[in-house]
C-alpha cells in the first residue's frame, strides 16, 4: 500500500554538472534522499508503467539509497525497475542498459571520482531515456520542485535481495536484478576487434589495470582477463569497496603514482590504465609515456577507424571548452565537424543524438563515443588496446608520430581545491570585469587575440549556456582558461588550464611545466590566484 509521508524542503538540493553530490552525512539527514528522488519524479511526465534503471558504484550508502529509490519508484507508478546485482552498475553500463532496454530513464548513485565511506561523498544523478545525464531544463525543474516539496510517496515493504539475479516484486512493480557486466561486455565486443587484442596478449603484451577498488573491477576482470586472455593479476584492486579501500578513486598521476613509476621502468609492463569510482574516467600510460586526456582524445579520434565499430570513420568530435585543441587539428585534417562545449557530459548528448559527432572527450579524463551517452573509462582502454594491436607499435611511438603529424599542444591543469567560495567567486568576477580591455594588449610577450567568458549556443536545440569559463587566448594557439568546478562538495575548486601549441616540426620534448612557465606566470599576474587564495602552489597539477 502506498504511503504519503509529510516532509519539508532542504535548500541545498541543486544538482551540479553531474547530479547532486554531497557528503554522506548530508544524505543521511531525515528524508534527504526521499525528497530529492520524489522531486525528480515530480519533474517527469509519462513514466507510469515504464522501466527505471537503478545502479551505482558500490560506495558507502549505495545499498540504503537504492532500497529507498526502489520503494519510491513503485509508489509513484513505475512498472519495472532494473537494478545491477549488489546495486552495482558502472555509469556507462547504466547508460547502455537504459538505451538497450528502452527504459524511461535511470538513477545513477555515485559521486564519481570523489572519496567514499561514512565520511566521504555520495551522489544521485538522473539520466534520461537516451541514456545521458538530464539536461539543465530537467535539473532546474528538479531543484525548483525540491524547494517546495511537502510530501513523498513510498511503500512499507521489506528490502529486496540485491544479491539474487532474477525477478522480485515491490508492491505492483517488478524488480529485475541483473548481471551488471554481461550487457556491457557484449557491447564492447561489438565495437572492438577482440581477436586482435587476444593475439596481442597471447604474444606477450603486458598490461596493468587499476580498478581502484571501485566499480570497474568486475567489468575489467570479465573483459580483460576472462574474454581477452590477459593474465590473471592484470587487474589490480578489482573488488569494489564501499570506501574504495580507503583510497581516492580518481585516476590521475597523484593517486596512480605507483603505476606511473612502474611504467617508467625498463621492467614495467607495456601499458597501464585505470578507471575511477563509477567507471566513466580513464588514465592511459604507456612505457615511458603518460598520455594526457586531451592528447588521448585526439589520438583516439585519429585512429578510431582501426576498430570495427568505427571502420567507416567518425562524423565529428566534441570536446569541453577547457580541453586542449589537439582534437581540433585532427578534425580539421579529417574534414569533420568540431564542437566546443561547456564542461559536463550532458552537453554532448544533443550532438551525439543528432549524429553530428561520434567521439567526445574532456580534459578531466573522460572520453566516450556514440555507443552510450556517458563517458566510458573501459571503452577508452579497449580502443587503445585495439589501436596498439593493429598498429603493432608502442604507446610512445604512436604519440610521437601523432605530434610529428599534427604538432603538440603542451597542456596542464592546476587545481586549487576547497578554496573559500567567496574568495574564488570574487577572483573570477574581477577577472571577468577586465576581459573587455585585454584584446590587443601584449602581456609577457603574448599578444591577446581574444578574452571572453565562454557562452555556448547549442546548434541542435538552440539553447544557450552562459558564464562557462574565462578564456584568454592568442593567435598562436596559446590559451589560459579559468573556471570554478561543479563537482566538489566542500568550498570551491578553482581550475586553471594552460595550453601552448608547438607545430609539427617544433620541439616536442620539453617538460610541460617548463614549456608553459610564461603562461603560468601570466595567469597569476592576471588573476592573483596565489595572493588571493593564500595558496603558493596548486593542490593538484595534471
Amino acid at each position: 500500500m502506498t504511503v504519503t509521508v509529510k516532509t519539508t524542503p532542504y535548500s541545498d538540493q541543486k544538482p551540479g554538472t553531474s547530479g547532486l553530490r554531497k557528503r554522506v552525512t548530508v544524505y543521511q539527514q531525515p528524508n534527504y534522499v526521499e525528497n530529492f528522488i520524489q522531486s525528480i519524479f515530480d519533474s517527469l511526465e509519462g513514466f507510469s508503467g515504464q522501466t527505471l534503471v537503478i545502479g551505482g558504484d558500490g560506495r558507502f550508502y549505495n545499498d540504503v539509497a537504492i532500497q529507498k529509490a526502489i520503494r519510491i519508484a513503485a509508489a509513484n507508478g513505475f512498472g519495472k525497475v532494473m537494478v545491477g546485482q549488489g546495486g552495482i552498475l558502472s555509469t556507462p553500463a547504466a547508460s547502455n542498459i537504459i538505451r538497450k532496454y528502452k527504459a524511461f530513464g535511470g538513477l545513477v548513485l555515485s559521486a564519481s571520482h570523489n572519496p567514499g565511506g561514512p565520511e566521504g561523498d555520495f551522489g544521485i544523478k538522473y539520466n534520461v531515456g537516451n541514456g545521458g545525464p538530464a539536461p539543465e531544463k530537467v535539473t532546474d525543474a528538479v531543484y525548483a520542485r525540491s524547494q517546495v516539496i511537502d510530501s513523498y510517496k513510498t511503500l512499507e515493504t521489506p528490502d529486496i535481495d540485491l544479491g539474487a539475479v532474477g525477478t522480485q516484486t515491490v508492491g505492483d512493480m517488478v524488480v529485475e536484478v541483473i548481471d551488471p557486466v554481461s550487457d556491457y561486455a557484449e557491447l564492447m565486443q561489438s565495437l572492438f576487434d577482440f581477436d586482435a587484442i587476444r593475439a596481442l596478449f597471447a604474444g606477450g603484451f603486458r598490461m596493468t589495470f587499476d580498478a581502484m577498488s571501485a566499480v570497474t573491477g568486475p567489468y575489467a576482470h570479465k573483459i580483460l582477463e576472462d574474454m581477452l586472455g590477459a593474465p590473471k593479476g592484470t587487474v589490480i584492486n578489482g573488488e569494489p569497496s564501499p570506501s574504495f579501500n580507503d583510497g581516492h578513486p580518481d585516476p590521475n598521476l597523484v593517486y596512480c603514482k605507483d603505476m606511473y613509476d612502474l611504467l617508467m621502468t625498463a621492467d614495467g609492463p607495456d601499458f597501464g590504465a585505470a578507471s575511477d569510482g563509477d567507471g566513466d574516467r580513464n588514465l592511459i600510460i604507456g612505457k615511458n609515456r603518460f598520455v594526457t586526456p586531451s592528447d588521448s582524445l585526439a589520438l583516439l579520434a585519429a585512429n578510431a577507424h582501426l576498430a570495427p565499430g568505427y571502420k567507416d570513420g567518425i562524423a565529428g568530435i566534441a570536446r569541453s571548452m577547457p580541453t586542449s585543441a589537439a582534437a581540433d587539428r585532427v578534425a580539421e585534417k579529417l574534414g569533420i565537424e568540431m564542437h566546443e562545449t561547456p564542461t559536463g557530459w550532458k552537453f554532448f548528448g544533443n550532438l551525439l543524438d543528432a549524429g553530428r559527432v561520434t567521439i567526445c572527450g574532456e580534459e578531466s579524463a573522460g572520453t566516450g563515443s556514440n555507443h552510450v551517452r556517458e563517458k566510458d573509462g573501459l571503452w577508452a582502454v579497449l580502443l587503445w588496446l585495439n589501436i596498439l594491436a593493429v598498429r603493432k607499435q608502442g604507446v610512445d611511438a604512436i604519440v610521437r608520430e601523432h605530434w610529428r603529424t599534427y604538432g603538440r599542444n603542451y597542456y596542464t591543469r592546476h587545481d586549487y581545491e576547497e578554496v573559500d567560495a567567496a574568495i574564488a567567486n570574487s577572483l573570477v568576477d574581477d577577472l571577468r570585469g577586465r576581459l573587455a580591455s585585454l584584446p590587443g594588449q601584449v602581456l609577457n610577450g603574448l599578444e591577446v587575440a581574444y578574452a571572453d567568458d565562454f557562452t555556448y549556443h547549442d546548434p541542435v536545440d538552440g539553447s544557450t549556456s552562459a558564464k562557462q569559463g574565462v578564456r584568454i587566448g592568442s593567435a598562436d594557439g596559446s590559451r589560459i582558461v579559468l573556471r570554478l568546478s561543479g563537482t566538489g562538495t566542500v568550498g570551491a575548486t578553482l581550475r586553471l588550464y594552460l595550453e601552448r601549441y608547438v607545430p609539427a616540426d617544433g620541439d616536442h620534448d620539453q617538460d610541460t611545466q617548463v614549456a608553459l612557465e610564461p603562461l603560468i606566470a601570466l595567469a597569476d599576474d592576471l588573476a592573483g590566484i596565489k595572493a588571493r587564495t593564500g595558496r603558493p602552489t596548486p593542490s593538484v597539477i595534471t
